[in-house]
């Protein structure tokens, strides 16, 4: 079974950085897509960043590009997002997910394991 754990969040100046990670067990990222979802009140939730099975694709929201970055460790089944440049419209629930498709791309529709999500809040 595949847990994932998140850590990372709070709450930070517009301007400012945070880097949330994701602990992974029971399962390798290295051939398996990950990606970092977000949830803000009253939204959707929407697929933020991604890495590819076998870590050769990314995917970036256009919200996001050029501010943050997703990376990961396989050795120890750890992925990340540094976010850099934050703005007050980043405020939002931020979740781990791990996808069940092997070599899948970063968008794909079986992201099927989840974590617990944690708090970013920006301030203005």
């Amino acid at each position: 079974q595949v847990q994932l754990v998140e850590s990372g969040g709070g709450l930070v100046q517009a301007g400012g950085s945070l880097r949330l990670s994701c602990a992974a067990s029971g399962r390798t990222f290295s051939l398996y897509p990950v990606g970092w979802f977000r949830q803000a009140p009253g939204k959707e939730r929407e697929l933020v960043a991604a890495i590819g099975g076998g870590s050769v694709a990314t995917y970036y929201a256009d919200a996001v590009k050029g501010r943050f970055t997703i990376s990961k460790d396989n050795a120890k089944i750890t992925v990340y997002l540094q976010m850099n440049s934050l703005k007050p419209e980043d405020t939002a629930v931020y979740y781990c997910a791990a996808s069940s498709r092997l070599y899948g791309s970063p968008v794909n529709d079986e992201y099927n394991h989840w974590g617990q999500g944690t708090q970013v809040t920006v301030s203005s």
